[in-house]
C-alpha cells in the first residue's frame, strides 16, 4: 500500500498550474491566512494535512496541483541572490568529492547568498552543523533569510569574520570549503581545521587562481590533489525535435580538492 506523505505546516509547497504550468512558491512556516493567485484566493489552512499530489480549488473553483518543493527548486527558482551562487550541477560534485554527510561537521568560506550552505545543511541532517565564516554582514543577513525560508538555519552556525583570524575549529572538520578570493593564504588555517584524512575544497573562478593555489598546496601535506570544471548540457524534451537546448551555460567556476595528510609527510607527487 502506497504511503503518502502530507503536507505539514513549517513545509515549502508548490502550487503548479496544469493549465498553464506556472508554479508558486509557497513557506507555510512564514505565509498565513489566504493566498493570492492569478486564478484566486487559496486558505493555506486548507492545505495542512492533505497528501501531496492533491488538488485544491480556489475561492473561484479554480484547481491547482499541490506538490513538495525540492531543494534545487528552491535554489533555481527562490533564492534571494546578493551574489553569484554555487550551482546545483557544481554543489552535488562538492558534496561527494567532500564525502559529507549527516552527523558531519562542515567548515565553509564565505557564505554568499546561501545556496552550497543549504546544500551542506540538508546533507548534515538533524544532528550535524555547518559553520559559516563571512565577513559581510549583509550577505549574512540575506543567507539566513533564504536558509529559513527552506527550514534549515537551525543547522547553521555563522561567524562574522575574517578567516585570516583563523578557524576555531581545530582538527574538527569533517570537511572544509573556501569560497574566497585567494584561497591560499588561507590554506594553512584551513590544514589545523580539518581532521586527517578529511578533504578541503576550494572555488575559484579564473586559471590564475588555481595556479596559485596549487603553488601553495603541492607545498603541503596534502594528497589525492584534482581540478575540474562541470559541464551541464540540456536538451529540448520534444520528441519530435529531440536535441540540445540552443543556449548552454558554459565555465561558472574550478573546483580544487585536496586530502589532509599527518604533518610531516611528503609524497612523490610533491617532489
Amino acid at each position: 500500500m502506497e504511503r503518502k506523505d502530507r503536507v505539514k505546516p513549517e513545509d515549502l509547497v508548490i502550487l503548479l498550474d496544469l493549465e498553464k504550468g506556472k508554479k508558486y512558491f509557497i513557506n507555510l512556516s512564514l505565509t498565513k491566512g489566504e493566498f493570492n493567485t492569478d486564478k484566486g484566493k487559496l486558505s493555506l489552512e486548507s492545505l495542512y494535512g492533505i497528501p501531496y499530489g492533491s488538488l485544491v480549488k480556489t475561492h473561484k473553483g479554480e484547481e491547482y496541483l499541490v506538490l513538495p518543493c525540492t531543494l534545487y527548486e528552491f535554489i533555481m527558482n527562490k533564492l534571494n541572490r546578493l551574489t553569484q551562487i554555487v550551482y546545483p550541477k557544481d554543489a552535488a560534485y562538492i558534496l561527494l568529492k567532500l564525502d559529507v554527510k549527516p552527523g558531519d561537521l562542515v567548515v565553509e568560506s564565505g557564505i554568499g547568498s546561501g545556496a552550497l550552505t543549504a546544500v551542506f545543511a540538508q546533507a548534515v541532517g538533524e544532528k550535524g552543523k555547518v559553520v559559516s565564516y563571512e565577513r559581510r554582514e549583509e550577505f549574512i543577513k540575506n543567507a539566513l533569510s533564504n536558509l529559513r525560508k527552506f527550514g534549515l538555519s537551525e543547522r547553521v552556525e555563522v561567524k562574522n569574520r575574517d578567516i585570516g583570524e583563523g578557524f576555531d575549529e581545530r582538527e574538527e572538520a569533517d570537511a572544509l570549503f573556501l569560497d574566497v578570493r585567494e584561497p591560499w593564504l588561507y590554506l594553512d588555517k584551513a590544514y589545523e581545521a580539518l581532521k586527517t584524512g578529511r578533504f578541503l575544497g576550494i572555488l575559484v573562478p579564473t586559471a590564475n587562481q588555481v595556479i596559485e593555489t596549487l603553488k601553495v598546496l603541492k607545498t603541503m601535506p596534502f594528497s589525492d590533489i584534482e581540478v575540474c570544471e562541470i559541464l551541464l548540457r540540456k536538451y529540448k524534451t520534444v520528441p519530435e525535435r529531440f536535441r540540445p537546448e540552443d543556449r548552454m551555460p558554459a565555465h561558472t567556476a574550478y573546483l580544487t580538492f585536496a586530502r589532509k595528510l599527518p604533518k610531516g609527510v611528503r609524497g612523490k607527487w610533491q617532489e
